[in-house]
């Protein structure tokens, strides 16, 4: 199974390609496709047709995935994009430390 370095909920920066500098939250993870789904990043256009009677149809905006490779976590203390380092506690459990504070996030 692969392991993705953001998780659902995050909020991320994109560092490559044309949502570059966009941020935002983590709304879901594909770790099979290794992709992410950024609110407000990625902006896509879709054609809905109603499905019952009396539901309407049109146009909607939806945000697409984006690879996790183009990516960063930002630390929810700092402010700042990092890779999450990883640390044992006295108890065993693994968290993820930002590299620029120390922070546990």
């Amino acid at each position: 199974m692969n392991t993705l370095h953001v998780k659902k909920g995050d909020t991320a920066v994109v560092l490559s390609g044309k949502e570059k500098g966009k941020s935002g939250k983590i709304i879901a993870v594909s770790p099979k496709k290794a992709q992410v789904v950024i609110e407000g990043v990625n902006m896509l256009t879709t054609h809905v047709k109603p499905r019952r009677q009396g539901e309407s149809g049109g146009i909607v905006k939806r945000e697409g995935a984006i690879r996790a490779c183009k990516v960063m976590a930002v630390c929810p203390k700092c402010n700042k994009p990092t890779r999450p380092a990883h640390k044992f506690l006295e108890d065993g459990t693994k968290v993820r430390v930002c590299k620029h504070c120390g922070e546990v996030y």
